[in-house]
């Protein structure tokens, strides 16, 4: 039985890959403050599951969200963009 469900999905830069099947992929998003209206860029950095140590610093890769991996990892990689 498979169902379709819509996980959250980002896009981000990976920034390290030196953990044994985990890659830190850092996303990059634009807000907005409340009172100035100014946009700022906001960055946070995702541990996310690469099981066959493919992914180099530098790619450009699309996570997903999972059930909990690790203790702090709960995305997994999906595809390289660039």
């Amino acid at each position: 039985m498979t169902t379709s469900t819509n996980k959250r999905k980002l896009t981000g830069e990976v920034v390290a890959n030196k953990m044994a099947k985990t890659v830190v992929v850092k996303i990059v998003s634009i807000k907005i403050h409340p009172k100035y209206k100014k946009r700022y860029k906001a960055t946070k950095k995702f541990k996310a599951h690469d099981e066959k140590n493919e992914y180099q610093v530098g790619d450009l890769v699309q996570i997903e969200a999972c059930r909990p991996l690790s203790r702090d990892k709960r995305w997994r990689v999906i595809k390289k963009i660039k």
